[in-house]
């Protein structure tokens, strides 16, 4: 055969690194971690094998841990002593991931990312304050403006116990304008916004929901969570985070929206982010335990292909075993 083109050429042990257009280093990884004030000691997070909740005194040694394989970057999730109807333990002075990033912070060297939401300090797992009647009315969950101003408290909190980066979660519309508006007024005009800006209502999120004890005690988040057959809404929700302020843009999950990682990408030269969550490293540890697939080798694949559709920048419980490896 008269073949011009043999693209297998580039294909061959030498030459195939160097022709590689995707590249995965441990400087690209975020680290979940979850520090629980109801516990004195690690408690194993069942459904997603290699990760624990830590209680406060060991968040300075899980960090140090991530630290060691050259991840430099971790996000707090708390699980506080007690829950109310509006989070209040959210945003206290002394609440959990306060007192976790004061810590952190000043005995290690990472970057401090801390998550910005009420689901796991609302004693109805809503993130926010609910509307009168919700608990019977499934047609009603979250009040939208009231709960910006405990969004923005909490986000002030955090960055007064020294937060590098604030990171919020919870798609109420706003979120963006009313969390950048208070960091500038309390003085934090520098501490930068990464916006869960198209986080989907996914059933990839069961997991975490165990990790983080923040699952709904009624109803569900499909009329705040965006609706998995949606792309178009994506891209506006992403433009009035970034008309609000975002300095980076996250998609969650990860590996189900690609197509919408990519047209982030496409389209604003900000950083994007993709949460590779809980529901997709444990369905690959499952696999793995069943011998159908190597957990490593495709748990690289993962984050190689988040990269390649546009992520700068990824949060993966993979983030150490891989880091590991790179």
């Amino acid at each position: 055969m008269d073949l011009t083109d043999r693209p297998r050429r580039l294909r061959t042990d030498g030459i195939r690194p160097l022709v590689s257009e995707t590249s995965l280093d441990s400087t690209d990884l975020v680290v979940p971690i979850f520090v629980d004030a109801t516990t004195d000691e690690r408690v194993p997070i069942e459904s997603m094998p290699g990760h624990e909740r830590v209680p406060l005194d060991e968040a300075v040694a899980r960090v140090r841990e991530v630290r060691e394989t050259g991840v430099e970057a971790v996000i707090v999730f708390g699980i506080p002593e007690s829950k109310d109807a509006e989070g209040s333990r959210a945003y206290a002075n002394d609440g959990i991931v306060q007192e976790a990033v004061r810590r952190i912070t000043d005995e290690t060297d990472a970057y401090v990312i801390t998550d910005v939401c009420l689901c796991e300090y609302t004693d109805h797992g809503h993130c926010g304050i609910v509307e009168e009647g919700a608990e019977e009315n499934p047609t009603l969950t979250v009040q939208n403006d009231p709960t910006l101003e405990l969004l923005a408290k909490t986000a002030v909190s955090h960055a007064e116990a020294g937060a590098d980066m604030i990171a919020p979660s919870s798609m109420t519309d706003g979120m963006v304008g009313a969390i950048r508006e208070a960091l500038d007024e309390a003085g934090y005009s520098d501490i930068p916004i990464m916006s869960y800006a198209a986080k989907y209502e996914s059933n990839f999120y069961g997991p975490f929901r165990d990790a983080a004890d923040g699952a709904p005690a009624f109803g569900n988040r499909r009329h705040y969570q965006m609706d998995p057959a949606n792309a178009r809404e994506a891209m506006r929700e992403v433009a009035l985070d970034v008309e609000q302020g975002a300095d980076v843009l996250m998609v969650k999950p990860g590996l189900p929206y690609l197509d919408i990682i990519h047209a982030i990408r496409e389209t604003y030269d900000h950083p994007v982010a993709a949460y590779n969550v809980s529901g997709e490293y444990a369905m690959l540890h499952a696999a793995a335990e069943k011998g159908w697939l190597d957990l490593e080798a495709t748990a690289y694949e993962s984050l190689v292909s988040l990269k390649r559709a546009g992520a700068d920048l990824i949060i993966t419980y993979f983030a150490e075993d891989i880091a590991e490896r790179l």
